[in-house]
Parts: C-alpha cells; sequence; structure tokens
C-alpha cells in the first residue's frame, strides 16, 4: 500500500494533519475546493524562485488564510513588505474574499522533501547531470540528518530518444513507506527542458512519530536493553516469571531428599566392590584339598 499511494495522504490522521482546513456543504464544497487550487497554483507560479515547500489554507466565515512556508522568506516578503501586500491583493481578486497571507520559514531546506526535489529540477534545467545532482542531494540530505532517502527521475534523460526512469538510494538508513508511524516526506517536481518534461519524486524519512506515552515507554526500555525491539517482550517475560520462582525457593524441596539419598547410595557401592576379589581367591584354595584325599586312597588300597 505504502507503494502505490502518496505517503502524506496515506497517514492523514495519524501523524499528518489536513492542509486545507474548513468544512463546507453542497455546492459550496466544489466552489472553495476549486479556490484552494486557484490559490496554490497562484502561488507556486508567483514564487517559483521563493523555495515554496508548503502552502496551507484555512477558512472561516469571511476571512481566508493562507500559510505560505518556504526557505527564502525574504524574497516573498520583499523591500519592506511590498511582495506580501502584491500577493495578498492578487490572491483577494482571483478569490473575491478577504485573505490574511502568512510567511514561515523552513530551518533545515536540506531535509524537506519538496525543496529538494524543485532543487534537483532546476539543477537539470540548468543542463546539469540528473546523476551529479541526485548524487548531491543525497549526500546533503543525510549529513543534514535525514535518516534515509530516495530519488526517483523519469522522462528524456540526457537528451534520449526514449523516455526512461533512474532511481538512487541513501547509503545508509531506510524508507519505510508502509510504516504509519514514520515521517517520510514527499515531494514532486518537474523540470521544463527541451526534449521535454522531467518528474523529479524524493522521498525523506525524518523518524517515527509516536505518542507521548509510547515514546516515553519506548526510551525507558531501550535504556535498559541494547534491543529495543526486544525489550517490551522480554520485561513482561521476567514480570511473569518473577512470582513463579519465589514460591519454589521458599518451600526448599532440595534440601529434603539430599540426607537420605546420599547415605544408602554411598555405603552400599564400595561393600559390593571389595567383596567380589576375596571369593575367587577361596575357590582357588578348594580343589587344592580335593587331590590330598585321592592320593590318600590308593596307598590304603595297596596295603
Amino acid at each position: 500500500m505504502g507503494q502505490k499511494v502518496h505517503p502524506y495522504g496515506f497517514r492523514l490522521g495519524i501523524i499528518r494533519p489536513w492542509l486545507s482546513k474548513w468544512f463546507a456543504e453542497d455546492t459550496r464544497y466544489r466552489q472553495q475546493l476549486i479556490e484552494d487550487v486557484r490559490i496554490r497554483k497562484l502561488v507556486r507560479d508567483r514564487l517559483r524562485n521563493a523555495s515554496v515547500s508548503q502552502i496551507s489554507i484555512e477558512r472561516t466565515a469571511d476571512t481566508v488564510t493562507v500559510v505560505v512556508r518556504t526557505a527564502k522568506p525574504g524574497v516573498v516578503i520583499g523591500r519592506s513588505g511590498a511582495g506580501v501586500d502584491r500577493l495578498n491583493k492578487d490572491i483577494q481578486q482571483a478569490v473575491g474574499r478577504k485573505v490574511h497571507l502568512t510567511v514561515e520559514e523552513v530551518k533545515r531546506p536540506e531535509v524537506d522533501a519538496q525543496l529538494v526535489a524543485d532543487s534537483i529540477a532546476h539543477q537539470i534545467e540548468r543542463r546539469i547531470s540528473f546523476r551529479r545532482a541526485m548524487r548531491q542531494a543525497l549526500q546533503r540530505t543525510m549529513k543534514a540528518g535525514g535518516q534515509g532517502m530516495k530519488v526517483k527521475i523519469s522522462g528524456r534523460l540526457g537528451g534520449a530518444e526514449i523516455a526512461h526512469s533512474e532511481a538512487a538510494k541513501s547509503p545508509t538508513g531506510r524508507v519505510p513507506l508502509h510504516t504509519l508511524r514514520a515521517d517520510v516526506d514527499y515531494g514532486l517536481s518537474q523540470a521544463k527542458t527541451n526534449q521535454g518534461n522531467i518528474g523529479v519524486k524524493v522521498w525523506i524519512y525524518k523518524g517515527d512519530i509516536m505518542p507521548d506515552r509510547r515514546r516515553r515507554e519506548f526510551e525507558q526500555a531501550r535504556e535498559r536493553v541494547e534491543t529495543p525491539g526486544i525489550a517490551p517482550r522480554r520485561e513482561a517475560a521476567e514480570e511473569a516469571a518473577a512470582p513463579v520462582e519465589e514460591p519454589v525457593a521458599e518451600v526448599e524441596v532440595a534440601e529434603v531428599p539430599t540426607e537420605p539419598v546420599a547415605e544408602p547410595v554411598v555405603v552400599p557401592e564400595p561393600d559390593v566392590a571389595v567383596e567380589p576379589p576375596a571369593e575367587p581367591e577361596a575357590v582357588v584354595e578348594e580343589p587344592a584339598v580335593a587331590e590330598t584325599p585321592e592320593e590318600g586312597d590308593n596307598p590304603d588300597v595297596d596295603a
């Protein structure tokens, strides 16, 4: 399942929030959904060179709040806030409602999948080797603290006549797409070249997100046992076996059989071993005594 669905949508409601937060019924739902698509397309087109990572939209009765997360907030804000004001007016004209625009900074762009995908796409547009772009992106992300990364590029790579795909993975780490608690960031971008568009997909694994209680239990178990996966099972086995061992130790069953068993077993074994060598000596003497009366009978008969 993790191979066939969007990593963000696969984890909605578990470790990921919704990017659009509002409620509507009937025809209003269709209208507001189309408005969200227009807002996102307008912001991405106007801020193509501003490294926009994510666009969140929240709606109230009369106001639309748009939150733009970018690695270059200075480019979005502009000189004395002129860029934000201009973009805010454009969004209001497209939507026809009052819009409140907020800009947030991405502190670690090397670990953001969307920004990494955009960076690779820009390098391909500047005719840099796609293999070199992928290799450099993998190195930067792993050095910045990523726990695993995967990149896939599809299209007429290197000006080839037939489109094909090539993928690369980080030499260390992993990307668990099927684990719901795994924080897997996903980014998709396109490089527009003379031969056609080239798609870039990036997956970055940032670690597991667990509830506070489970995280606390997991950390405690990890401190006690080196292997974290076996720790909970081993602790449960020790707790279950502890009450069974205590009553057996109190009864002291081992002391009762030792006294009667030790005496009879030790005494007869040496006695039986000493008697048999004495019996063959008596048997050897009997034939010597039996020979003398035979010799005595012969002289009596002669006389």
